[in-house]
């Protein structure tokens, strides 16, 4: 409302009162805009209905050409599918939910793009959830995802809390667990086994010659089995820094002096993630360290940076996209009836060697 307030000579009121005129705006009753329906991507796309709903529910069985067209009329009419309604029909959410620890973490970054990249083109969409390594909030996060009832779950690595297994195993939903390996999945699991990276470490150390090692590691549980498959296989005990996870660049730099104030002799450190391997890089430099000549870094899960930091860091590197356009595959498999050949599917890790190290001529390979 509009509020004027002026003075004006009119008989029986003096000059100096103010009188004040209220104006009401005009007003335009609104109308919403009519949403656009399937008919009208239809007709944009110059196809029938049934194709244009065949072209977004389910695009695998239409034409290239036909499904380009189909998306095009969508983003020019700006419709938005219902896939609530055609989930009913379908008794299919056309949703898959994804578990990991944190998104944070670089090393799952290259899962949950392919995995995302592969569902897409099977009209699916990802719900991603994190637990920031809790196993309270895993079971939050997982019952919040299977409350929703998605097609399948992907989880990074394995569900560690028994009462989600439990609700998981009863509730029947499609579920790969990916990152780690397992000989009694929930499901079908996706992965390689940590402690055996550890232990290809201990040998690649072991071949250096170097007798002071130490570990800095984050609190995760598939980081603490690679530093038990390391010292299992090192045959001893040695200097350990254990930082909270997700690790990070700051808590690298902690750990070198950690180790360091346990053996002031160090001279290799294996590092849980190639991140914390980084946080070991600045923090040798800025103590006057020499890497590899004084001290020699490996990390863990083959970042993007690390092969062009300088030093570039030695490293682990598991194939993340694989692990994403296989575990599509086998939540879509399961959608449609076919059974996986193998529930455990074991992809190995390859020991990549770089100027951090640059010590052994030959990189380890598993299988």
């Amino acid at each position: 409302m509009i509020s004027l307030s002026f003075s004006v000579s009119i008989w029986g009121i003096p000059p100096q009162s103010p009188l004040c005129l209220h104006f009401a705006p005009l007003t335009t009753p609104f109308t919403p805009a009519k949403a656009p329906t399937l008919q009208d991507v239809a007709r944009a796309a110059g196809v029938s209905q049934i194709t244009a709903s065949r072209a977004l529910g389910n695009p695998g069985i239409v034409s290239d050409t036909t499904r380009a067209r189909v998306q095009q009329a969508v983003i020019d009419t700006g419709y938005i599918p219902n896939l609530l309604a055609g989930g009913l029909k379908s008794k299919r959410s056309r949703m898959v939910a994804g578990i990991l620890p944190a998104l944070a973490v670089a090393q799952f970054l290259p899962t949950v793009q392919s995995l995302t990249a592969a569902l897409a083109q099977e009209g699916y969409q990802l719900l991603l959830g994190e637990t920031f390594y809790d196993p309270q909030r895993e079971e939050e996060v997982l019952t919040a995802m299977v409350s929703r009832q998605p097609d399948g779950i992907v989880v990074m690595g394995l569900v560690e809390s028994e009462q989600a297994r439990n609700r998981l195993r009863k509730a029947g939903i499609p579920l790969v667990e990916t990152w780690d390996i397992s000989d009694d999945p929930l499901d079908m699991v996706i992965g390689f086994s940590h402690p055996q990276v550890g232990s290809a470490l201990a040998q690649y150390f072991q071949r250096t010659g170097l007798q002071h090692v130490g570990i800095a590691t984050g609190s995760d549980p598939r980081a603490l089995q690679r530093r038990d498959g390391f010292v299992a296989t090192w045959g001893r005990a040695v200097p350990t820094a254990v930082v909270p996870a997700p690790s990070n660049l700051e808590r690298g730099r902690k750990a070198l002096g950690e180790l360091l104030a346990q053996d002031p002799q160090l001279q290799a450190v294996v590092c849980s993630s190639d991140m914390l391997a980084h946080g070991i890089l600045v923090e040798a430099r800025a103590r006057g360290l020499r890497v590899p000549q004084d001290l020699a870094v490996s990390g863990f899960g083959n970042a993007d940076f690390s092969a062009h930091m300088l030093p570039s860091i030695t490293t682990v590197h598991v194939d993340g996209p694989r692990i994403g356009q296989l575990a599509a595959q086998r939540i879509m498999d399961r959608c449609r009836g076919v059974p996986p050949q193998k529930s455990v599917l074991d992809l190995g890790f390859t020991l990549i060697e770089r100027e951090s190290t640059a010590a052994v001529p030959v990189p380890l390979n598993t299988p």
